[in-house]
């Protein structure tokens, strides 16, 4: 794990945290296993067979990309916009009856809440996916909610994360995001954000432009706030 740069409890240095913008799937919710059993499900009832080394490029990857990536690696010739249909007709049957928030995350996003941090949910996923699973954990959590269909480029590029910042009257230094994939975390940091990297399928290596543990039930307010001062301190 990659620790914050902490300072004396209480002294922000001047600076303090202006928001925390959220990644969705495999951050707040555990769907990334959703994702990659309907991508496995739709090809291969095209007759293609995924397999465990797909998976990582996969991970976090808005819908473009992804449908993009699997016509390439099957060499199938399907329409991108039917192949996308298929993947979130089968996620939406799936979501239908609600799905798990990941550990610590019903708490910490309580604590946010409770501190009147403002908070936004920043995901590569389509509109009709957020739609689907913020009843699970919780629209009112949120100032508003950006997904990766409503904007011309999304996730690895930073727009998504200035977009929220902007929306938000936050400057991007004093933003914690909240990620789990390689694709979202390469977001933040292009933002020039705090990232708070938490992994759900694939490794995430320490760097200095992250901090990373295991879990949300490590992390509460005093944690986010540290990351904040740490990135305007280095």
């Amino acid at each position: 794990m990659t620790t914050p740069l902490t300072t004396t409890t209480g002294s922000s240095l001047g600076f303090e945290l202006e928001a925390v913008l959220f990644d969705m799937d495999g951050t707040l919710v555990d769907t990334e296993r959703n994702w990659f059993a309907t991508e496995t499900a739709v090809m291969a009832d095209l007759g293609f067979t995924l397999t465990a080394r797909h998976a990582e490029y996969l991970l976090g990857s808005p819908m473009e990309r992804a449908v993009a990536y699997l016509l390439s690696v099957s060499g199938l010739d399907v329409p991108p916009a039917e192949l996308e249909h298929r993947i979130n007709a089968g996620m939406v049957a799936q979501l239908r009856d609600g799905v798990e928030l990941r550990p610590g995350a019903k708490r910490l996003l309580a604590e946010v809440d409770d501190a009147g941090v403002p908070c936004a949910l920043v995901t590569a996923s389509q509109r009709v996916i957020v739609d689907a699973v913020l009843p699970s954990i919780g629209a009112h959590h949120f100032r508003f909610t950006v997904a990766g269909d409503e904007l011309a480029r999304t996730k690895p590029h930073p727009d998504p994360y200035l977009t929220a910042a902007r929306r938000l009257d936050a400057q991007p230094w004093a933003c914690v995001v909240v990620e789990d994939s390689p694709t979202g975390i390469a977001s933040g940091e292009a933002a020039g954000c705090a990232v708070l990297a938490v992994p759900s399928m694939t490794p995430i290596p320490p760097a200095p432009t992250r901090t990373v543990v295991q879990s949300l039930e490590s992390v509460d307010l005093e944690f986010l706030r540290d990351l904040t001062r740490a990135r305007v301190a280095r």
